[in-house]
């Protein structure tokens, strides 16, 4: 089980094309752990603007009656890929990772595997 440095420091090391990543309570919109970025990716301002699309994406799905989970949620901008991944696991509820792509490195579905690997072994 890997902890949250060891769990953000394995995506950023693993994930080709990774800009940022970081792990996010979508309760307060405040990320609990970061690394990478950039001056134009501040990971504390997009923990917390995420924080307020997995909150519309789960009143969606609960006007809907949507009896399911979110796995991810996938952005797509011109150059960039961001992926969220709500966490599922044991300690995981009410948290995410975030992960920004550099979109012409990156391949979204390794990231996407990558990601869900690095969810199975986070203990937090």
């Amino acid at each position: 089980m890997a902890n949250t440095e060891a769990a953000l420091k394995d995506a950023m090391g693993s994930i080709d094309g990774a800009i940022g990543v970081a792990l996010v309570d979508y309760g307060s919109g405040m990320a609990l752990g970061t690394l990478g970025g950039s001056q134009s990716l501040d990971l504390n301002v997009a923990a917390a603007g995420n924080t307020d699309v997995v909150r519309a994406k789960l009143r969606a799905m609960e006007m809907l009656n949507i009896q399911d989970t979110i796995e991810d949620i996938l952005i797509t901008l011109g150059g960039q890929y961001h992926l969220i991944r709500l966490l599922t696991g044991r300690g995981g509820q009410g948290l995410f990772l975030y992960l920004a792509l550099d979109a012409k490195r990156a391949n979204l579905a390794m990231a996407r595997h990558q990601l869900r690997r690095i969810e199975s072994e986070l203990e937090v």
